[in-house]
This record gives C-alpha cells, sequence and structure tokens, in this order.
C-alpha cells in the first residue's frame, strides 16, 4: 500500500506540475558538451561559449573580434590562450592530430551530450529516469535516474546518434532522436594561416634588467634593449633559449590565434547540436609548391620538423587509425611542363576514397610566399644604406615590384594544379567546389582613405637602424598586393571556391603605422621600442607590455615583433648555421622579423576569421544534411 501511495503522489505532483501551463509540456533541451573536439577540455571550449553567448547588439556582427577584446580585457592584455594550448588534439613529437587517452579524434564514435528537462515544476521534488537506447550498433542501452532539475552528461553514438526518453514514475513525459552533426574542418597554409605574430605563450621581460646587443657598423650601439627573463647569462645561451615563446607547433608558429582555427571554433559553437573536428597543417614560410605539395621543414628549427607536405597530412588525417598509400602522380599535377618543379619525384600521401573521411570545409591561405611578397617588404622598410640589403635582407633576396610581376604570372598555374590535387587526393567532390575557401590577404600600410599609404619613417621600426619605411615601395607593394587579391579572386571564380575578402575594409586605417609614436596616452598604442636609457625605461617599462591588448594598429611591427615573439637562436647556431661569429646584432633582426612582424595581431586575425566564418555558414547551409551519418 505505501508504494502505491507514494507512486500515486508523484502522478499527483506530475499533474499538478503540467497543469501549471496549458502550453508548457516537458521538454528534452541537449548540446554537444564539448563542440570544439580540438580542445580536449570542455571549460577550454565553454570558456568561447559563454562570451559568445553574453555577446549583445553590435557585437553580434563580429562576434569573433568582439570576443577576443572581450578575452583580451579578461587577460589583462597578456592572451587567453597560454594555459589552452597544453590542452589540444596536436602531438607536436609526433605532428599528428591526437587526442591524449583517445584514438577517436579524426574518426569520432561517439560525443558526450549534456540534457535538460525544462517545464517542469517542482522539478527539484521530482526523479526523472532518463533511457538512451541506441540507434544501430551493440552499443547498450543506457538508464539514469536524476532529480528533474539536474542536467545529464550521456555518450551519445555517432553517427548512428539514439533515442532519448524520459519518464517519472514509469510514465513517459518526453521523448526524441538525437544525433550530433560533427563537421571535418580543415586549415592548409602560410605564416596567415598559421597566425604568426601571435605567440600561445609571449616572451616575458625583466623589470630592471637590459640587454646590449654590441655594435652595428662602426659607431652605432645597440644597447638599453629589453631583456628576457631568467637567469641566463649571455644572449643566446641555453637558459635564454629556454624562455623563448611557445607555439603550437613550434617549427611552424601555428597558433590558437590562428583565423582558421578561430572560424571552426566559431562554427562549431554556434550550434548545440554540432561538433567540429579541426585538423590544420598551415605553416609559416609555406608555399603552394614547397609546402602544399612538397615537404616543408618549418620556419623555426625543431628536433622533430614535420615529415610530410600539407596535402599529404591531410590525406592521412582523413584516413583516421587506416593508412594513406603514397601515389606518384606527377602527370596530373605539372600542367604539361608548366610547373617544372612539380615533374618527377612528386609522391603524395592519398586515402582510399571508401576510407576517406569527407571534408566538410577546406580554409586555405597561399600565394604570398609564392610571390615573394616578403621580398617586396624587406625591400620597402630597410633603408638604401642598410647593410642587410648587402646580407640579402631577412627573407631572402630582397625584390622590387618587377621581381613581383613575374613572379605573379606563375600563379595562376599553381593555383591550377592545387586546384587538382584538392579534389583527386583529398577527395572534395569537383560539385562541390566551394568548400574550398581562399582567403586574402589584408593590407598593412594603407589608411583610413583606402588609397594613400603609411608615411616614410621609423615609426614602429626603431628596433634596428636599418629599418625605414619608404612611401613610395611600399605603394609598389601595394599594387603588387593589388595584383595578387585579383589573381586569387580569378582563380577563386575559375575553379569554384570560396573567396574570403569581406575583412578588406575592416584593415583600413589600421596597418603598421597605426597608433602614437610620441607622448602616447598608454604603452597600449605606442609604436616606440622601450629602452633603457640613463638607467631609466623609456616610454616605458617592457614588463608592463601587453602584447594581446586592444590596439588601433592591427599588424605586427618590428617592434612589435621584438616585444612578443622575441624570436633568438642560440649562440652555438648563430656561428655555426648562419656563419655569423661576431654578429650579435643579427639576433635583433631575428628577434625582429622572423618573430612576426607584419602579420596580423590576435586581433587582425579575429577580424579575418569573422569574415571566413561569414561564407562558411553560407556553405555549409548549402549542404546541410548532405552528409548525415558520414
Amino acid at each position: 500500500m505505501a508504494a502505491i501511495f507514494r507512486l500515486c503522489s508523484l502522478l499527483v505532483v506530475l499533474g499538478l506540475a503540467l497543469a501549471g501551463s496549458a502550453q508548457a509540456e516537458p521538454r528534452v533541451l541537449w548540446r554537444v558538451e564539448n563542440p570544439f573536439r580540438f580542445f580536449t577540455q570542455p571549460a577550454d571550449t565553454e570558456m568561447h561559449r559563454a562570451t559568445y553567448l553574453a555577446l549583445r547588439g553590435n557585437d553580434r556582427q563580429d562576434p569573433i573580434l568582439a570576443a577576443e577584446r572581450e578575452l583580451s580585457a579578461r587577460h589583462e592584455g597578456q592572451g587567453w590562450a597560454a594555459t589552452v594550448s597544453a590542452r589540444t588534439c596536436w602531438n607536436a613529437s609526433r605532428n599528428r592530430h591526437e587526442c591524449p587517452g583517445t584514438k577517436d579524434y579524426l574518426l569520432p564514435v561517439s560525443h558526450r551530450v549534456v540534457f535538460e528537462l525544462t517545464d517542469v515544476e517542482d522539478a527539484s521534488t521530482i526523479d526523472c529516469a532518463w533511457v538512451m537506447e541506441p540507434e544501430q550498433g551493440r552499443a547498450d542501452v543506457a538508464r539514469l535516474t536524476m532529480p528533474c532539475d539536474q542536467p545529464i552528461v550521456l555518450d551519445v553514438p555517432y553517427p548512428s546518434g539514439a533515442d532519448i526518453a524520459v519518464s517519472v514514475g514509469g510514465v513517459k513525459i518526453a521523448e526524441m532522436p538525437v544525433r550530433v552533426t560533427d563537421l571535418l574542418i580543415v586549415g592548409m597554409g602560410d605564416s596567415f594561416a598559421a597566425g604568426e605574430g601571435n605567440p600561445d605563450v609571449p616572451v616575458r621581460f625583466s623589470r630592471e634588467r637590459a640587454a646590449d646587443y654590441g655594435l652595428v657598423g662602426p659607431d652605432r650601439q645597440l644597447i638599453g634593449y629589453p631583456a628576457r627573463v631568467g637567469a641566463w647569462r649571455q644572449i643566446g645561451d641555453a637558459a635564454f633559449i629556454e624562455e623563448n615563446p611557445r607555439w603550437l607547433d613550434q617549427a611552424c608558429h601555428r597558433s590558437l590565434y590562428s583565423h582558421q582555427l578561430r572560424a571552426a571554433l566559431q562554427i562549431a559553437i554556434e550550434a548545440p547540436h554540432r561538433a567540429v573536428t579541426f585538423v590544420s597543417y598551415a605553416c609559416s614560410g609555406a608555399e603552394i609548391l614547397q609546402g602544399l605539395f612538397l615537404r616543408y621543414k618549418g620556419h623555426e628549427w625543431v628536433p622533430n620538423p614535420p615529415d610530410l607536405s600539407q596535402i599529404s597530412a591531410v590525406a592521412e588525417a582523413q584516413c583516421g587509425r587506416r593508412r594513406a598509400s603514397p601515389h606518384d602522380l606527377p602527370e596530373a599535377y605539372h600542367l604539361a611542363g608548366k610547373v617544372s618543379e612539380l615533374k618527377g619525384g612528386l609522391v603524395l600521401r592519398k586515402c582510399d576514397p571508401d576510407d576517406a573521411r569527407s571534408i566538410d570545409l577546406l580554409m586555405v591561405s597561399i600565394g604570398g610566399n609564392d610571390v615573394g611578397f616578403s621580398r617586396l617588404l624587406a625591400n620597402a622598410v630597410l633603408s638604401d644604406e642598410s647593410l642587410l640589403r648587402q646580407l640579402g635582407g631577412w627573407f631572402g633576396e630582397v625584390q622590387g615590384f618587377l621581381d613581383a610581376t613575374a613572379r605573379l604570372d606563375r600563379l595562376e598555374d599553381f593555383y591550377k594544379s592545387l586546384n587538382r590535387a584538392l579534389h583527386n587526393i583529398l577527395h572534395i567532390p569537383w560539385a562541390e567546389s566551394d568548400r574550398i575557401l581562399l582567403t586574402s590577404y589584408p593590407r598593412l600600410a594603407l589608411l583610413e582613405d583606402g588609397s594613400s599609404v603609411c608615411p616614410d619613417g621609423h615609426a614602429g621600426m626603431t628596433v634596428l637602424p636599418d629599418f625605414a619605411l619608404s612611401a613610395v615601395k611600399a605603394r609598389d607593394s601595394g599594387v603588387a598586393a593589388a595584383r595578387l587579391d585579383a589573381i586569387m579572386e580569378d582563380a577563386s571564380r575559375q575553379h569554384g571556391w570560396t573567396f574570403v575578402n569581406r575583412h578588406a575594409n575592416a584593415f583600413l586605417g589600421r596597418g603598421i603605422c597605426a597608433g602614437w609614436s610620441e607622448n602616447a596616452f598608454s604603452s597600449t598604442d605606442d609604436l616606440r621600442l622601450p629602452r633603457k636609457i640613463g638607467g631609466k625605461w623609456q616610454p616605458y617599462n617592457p614588463a608592463d607590455w601587453k602584447p594581446y591588448a586592444s590596439r588601433q594598429r592591427w599588424f605586427r611591427t618590428p617592434n612589435d615583433a621584438f616585444m612578443t615573439g622575441n624570436f633568438h637562436v642560440s649562440a652555438s647556431m648563430l656561428q655555426r648555421a648562419l656563419k655569423l661569429p661576431t654578429f650579435s646584432w643579427f639576433q635583433i633582426l631575428l628577434a625582429s622579423t622572423y618573430s612576426g612582424a607584419f602579420h596580423p595581431t590576435a586581433e587582425g586575425q579575429a577580424a579575418m576569421a569573422d569574415a571566413v566564418a561569414v561564407e562558411a555558414r553560407r556553405v555549409l547551409a548549402k549542404y546541410e544534411g548532405r552528409r548525415a551519418g558520414q
């Protein structure tokens, strides 16, 4: 009798709860616990999801940029990625996408899903019995009883999904099918794709100590520079190198601030029933040929550099735990000898079509290195008297506009070869070419009017006396950049790719000369480099530098690069590999260029990510439901 009485009481309470509103019926709400699977900890994804959900008004129009600014303020300008980078599905020792403790990152078999029950009054006084019955396979039926106001977490099989039912006292009050959509989003390309200039863990500087780099020329002393924290005795010793900035991928300077990663993350957190498997092999310095087609060892020396080209690495990822086999198919890509670099000996990994996981979005940023754009920059910012011109610039040979024009003439064929590989090797259907998103390069020296460029001068470039921006040469570089944009847009049109260029206008007035050069109100927008003169730091103490503070400029100047990345090599490598035994000042050159000068800041990357996300949403909406179950 007691048991019957308790059951009747439960049914009465439930009946009263349901009668409270004629239209309110119990509903099951659910969301993927960790929609951005690249982060191993749900809390790291939740930080971004909660930030996005809290945005209001105009911030919703460019949510990634707005969120970046919010996170920057929350972390006092020091960046949010420092702790997250150690908790990702990237195995740096193997150069593979792998998650600790699981082999299912690339080919998921289930997703942890959070369930909640709504519209049940006095839910805390009622127990709900949850039952999850898989649609297919051998997975066991899951049963869990909890107070009705408490969320529960269950592993939902993928891709088949499951049916969820909720009962109170044996009476079913809600049910629904649950099926997670898991997207494979891939990133490829060069330094702009990698996030160069934005290390996950930036360098830190001493409040008291200064560093001296000797002489450059007979009468120019390089003294009083910001000095790293640590117990180092001389620049380039083991203790000094130990304090290098840290990257998600050290060889490629790939960062969590990359616009490709940020766009993929945004796609993940916007839809509660969606998960994203993100794969990226973007690498600073990569070109279409040397990087995407052919193996490229990266931007920084590491013991275990990338062992595959980016195309082959993505093909291997598509196979998951299966093996991608080598294929020798040079005839398809050298275009009857037009791309002679791909003739003979071109071997690419390829996953069998029946085994390969389909790519939902392929984000690409490539072409700038192929036309030697860094050499154009070197020409524009090295003074005519610079000793560095005799050394051939810091990225390679200095080149002028005519040299870039010759390289631009070849780029169309490179994109044509790449298009064939993306379809034939990575199995992107020819009829779905718009899944390939090619992102343009923002202009780094344009003023607000969109036509004028930064004036002659040393603003943002006082780190080394050899730097001096030439407006005339910068304008020539701008002409080459405009032609590069036109070629990229035309290639996208020819091959059916999606061309991403919405961010171009957002960068106007935010180039390398944007900020204060004198009497700055704060160090945030100060273009000067702090130096210790007469025992006092001017214009500010380097320990107060905030690498990820919101700024007017969206490009790293050489001064910014020195303060954020501060790339140095060991003293032994300087002597052995670079053969510069007496040029200690060469370390400044590395610290102010190879650290990401002339690359977008985290805010700039976020603005690019917003532009990519707009196009990504459109493409995904077009194909929604076509690949259910993959």
